[in-house]
């Protein structure tokens, strides 16, 4: 793990769904109708988490079967646990060594991972591996760059005006690639030929301030992560700084947007 990494904890899934998963929920049915993939198909979802995108391809897209591959054991029991459609098969996995045989997929997906995978391309090798001819794979990630992730940036705004070298850990800097025409390039790398992108936007709202800190004091995900590893006081004063900064409504909560860039592709014309 590098020294940026370090707070990269990805295990405990009720802490990720209070902390990302419930805005996972929200962008995951914008992606499909947008893949527009079709009925009967038979789907990978490389990086499932805590079954954000499993539930919603079984809820929207009529599968025949869905595999859905994580390597954090706790959040496939999460995600067993909030998705029992039969259809829907939860296995231990890396998205670079799938553990599926060639041409096993008519839809290969992947949502809002791809960035923490250490080898991106070998993954995106090994999701025009599984795929059939004419599959389509698809995958999304945060706009960190662009500050795609309203309330993150935020966080992160408040903790480098009190801790400059926190500025290493933010995910724009870590994940620059994050961009339209990262995304593309890393895709053509991986041997995929880009069809289509698209920025998928939607709203987080929390219910007051309460309801934005908690997640970031569970400790699963970076700035969750980093926000634990701070003594008391020094949390307590970034608390205090976002609690003075955000903007909110008449009725105390706080509006905020999020944005993904989504890449659709095909890996087709490299199979013989």
């Amino acid at each position: 793990m590098t020294e940026n990494a370090r707070h990269d904890a990805w295990s405990a899934g009720d802490s990720y769904n209070r902390y990302m998963g419930r805005w996972s929920r929200q962008i995951a049915p914008l992606f499909l109708d947008w893949i527009d993939a079709p009925a009967g198909a038979d789907w990978l979802d490389v990086g499932c988490g805590t079954g954000a995108l499993s539930a919603a391809i079984v809820a929207r897209c009529s599968p025949r079967s869905v595999v859905s591959i994580d390597p954090s054991e706790g959040f496939l029991q999460t995600a067993g646990a909030a998705v029992t459609d039969g259809r829907v098969k939860f296995r231990l996995g890396d998205a670079q060594a799938i553990p599926a045989a060639d041409r096993s997929f008519d839809v290969i997906a992947s949502g809002l991972v791809l960035n923490f995978v250490p080898d991106r391309v070998q993954a995106l090798g090994e999701m025009r591996r599984v795929s059939r001819p004419g599959a389509l794979i698809g995958f999304y990630v945060w706009d960190y760059p662009g500050g795609g992730i309203e309330f993150m940036r935020a966080f992160w705004s408040a903790a480098i005006e009190l801790d400059p070298k926190a500025s290493d850990l933010m995910e724009g800097k870590r994940f620059p690639f994050c961009t339209p025409d990262g995304l593309a390039a890393l895709a053509r790398e991986g041997g995929l030929e880009v069809l289509d992108q698209t920025a998928i936007e939607a709203p987080t709202v929390f219910q007051d301030f309460d309801d934005y800190w908690h997640p970031f004091t569970l400790g699963a995900g970076p700035a969750p992560g980093y926000c634990m590893s701070l003594d008391p006081d020094h949390r307590e004063r970034l608390r205090q700084k976002l609690d003075e900064t955000l903007p909110r409504q008449e009725d105390g909560s706080i509006r905020l947007m999020s944005r993904a860039w989504a890449v659709k592709a095909s890996g087709s014309r490299f199979t013989t």
